[in-house]
């Protein structure tokens, strides 16, 4: 039995899901306490849920959650519940595996409610945080350079696509008659919320308009504005579906012409790989990006998508798409045949799932 127990993260999470689903494959049984509304966790899973709370309630849950329920291998996602699940297994048997999303030292810069005279405290936080996570009994981490590298088992879990949560490819690309960009993750501005808005806002008046599907959470920071900003009449290209299990996202993909991935260049995401990016290649949607390294140097290489600086030339960009036959083709064949090479890679999440049922 694998219990799943996160603090942070809706139960509707893309990686949660991938991973479960690979236990399950496994011949796991699993269980998933976090966030949100249980009827979008993952399947083939017990899933129980309890309410978003204020950040003191959070750190009251990182101390006992970690306790609930029997497991033979408890796994945490969130940094904050390393403390007790390191306890709790120690104490009442056990093996421990934390899975580490992302670099956490680095995106607290990012939050809102990390003040400057705070930032240096919560980074030394972290840190303590990540020795505890190195020496769970495995270490999962979205990525090579995410901490701790110091652990005593770790193994790269990368945000690949797992094609099992995933619609088949769809047979043909749509047209150009009503075109529509998607966007599936956390929205805010350090994503590319507003970019994405103003550079598709700019196109109501074109002769063929882009619509923009968003789908995920709005940032507490980016609430009012995004709710305002909907108001306007040009957002009447923005179709908002706030947060919807990976099964029910993917499947707009299937009327989407290109996906959006506009990071802005931060400490915590220029080493960064989204996943977000292979599950638009294997989709077979070219992809809009801003220039993170690595991203830049899939998209390039498949000649899958088109790199960009800012709102007016994601517009451009758009614009081209729809005006230029020769290049949409060039980019809609490139994303599709680096799908279906995707589609055919051995899955980081089913050997994670393999070392997780091993310790047990």
């Amino acid at each position: 039995m694998v219990g799943i127990v996160t603090t942070g993260h809706d139960v509707a999470d893309a990686r949660l899901h991938r991973t479960v689903a690979a236990l399950r494959r496994a011949g796991a049984e699993v269980w998933v306490h976090g966030l949100g509304d249980p009827a979008k966790g993952p399947v083939d899973a017990k899933v129980t849920t309890s309410p978003r709370t204020g950040r003191f309630k959070r750190y009251l849950r990182s101390l006992t959650w970690p306790w609930k329920g029997r497991a033979d291998i408890l796994l945490t996602i969130d940094p904050d519940t390393a403390p007790a699940a390191r306890l709790a297994t120690r104490l009442r048997g056990g093996r421990w595996v934390a899975d580490v999303h992302e670099d956490y030292r680095e995106l607290v810069r990012d939050r809102s409610w990390v003040r400057p005279a705070m930032l240096a405290f919560v980074r030394s936080f972290v840190s303590f945080l990540n020795r505890v996570i190195a020496r769970a009994d495995l270490v999962l981490v979205a990525d090579e350079h995410v901490p701790p590298r110091d652990a005593k088992n770790r193994f790269v879990m990368r945000n690949e696509p797992d094609v099992t949560v995933l619609p088949p490819m769809p047979a043909e690309a749509p047209g150009t008659e009503a075109p529509r960009a998607l966007y599936i993750g956390d929205n805010r501005t350090s994503r590319g919320l507003r970019v994405m808005i103003e550079a598709v806002a700019a196109t109501a008046d074109d002769e063929v308009p882009w619509h923009l599907d968003l789908v995920g959470p709005v940032a507490t920071g980016d609430r009012d504005w995004f709710d305002a900003r909907l108001r306007e009449p040009d957002a009447r290209l923005i179709t908002f579906h706030d947060r919807q299990p990976p099964r029910d996202a993917w499947r707009l993909a299937s009327h989407a012409s290109v996906g959006m991935c506009l990071l802005a260049d931060t400490a915590a995401f220029r080493e960064a790989m989204p996943s977000k990016v292979y599950e638009y290649l294997a989709m077979g949607l070219p992809t809009i990006a801003t220039a993170l390294p690595r991203v830049r140097r899939l998209l390039e290489d498949e000649e899958a998508g088109v790199i960009v600086e800012d709102a007016d030339a994601t517009t451009a960009a758009l614009r081209r798409f729809i005006g230029d036959d020769q290049f949409r083709w060039h980019l809609i064949t490139g994303a599709r045949v680096a799908g279906e090479r995707l589609r055919y890679r051995p899955s980081p999440y089913d050997e994670a799932a393999r070392r997780i049922v091993e310790l047990a």
